[in-house]
């Protein structure tokens, strides 16, 4: 398995690319697409077979990147909207 600090290298940002949101290594892919697919059950499988250039790293480290955004925070802090 890869290291965690190893898949974040593939996540970057530029100003230039969706407004600076994290992407997956300097492609027009973000992370966010990647994780929203994911929490409405898309497989892997099937992101990589939908994107060709993602690799099943690139998945990875979207969680990886997630997990590392949240790690110091509270669900307090994550406003839902209510029914």
């Amino acid at each position: 398995m890869t290291d965690h600090s190893e898949l974040l290298r593939r996540i970057s940002a530029r100003p230039d690319v969706f407004g600076g949101k994290p992407i997956i290594r300097d492609m027009r892919i973000s992370v966010e697409l990647i994780l929203s697919l994911l929490a409405q059950g898309v497989s892997d499988g099937e992101i990589l077979e939908d994107f060709p250039g993602l690799e099943a790293d690139d998945i990875r480290a979207c969680n990886a990147y997630a997990r590392a955004v949240i790690a110091n925070d509270s669900l307090s802090a994550v406003k839902i909207a209510e029914s």
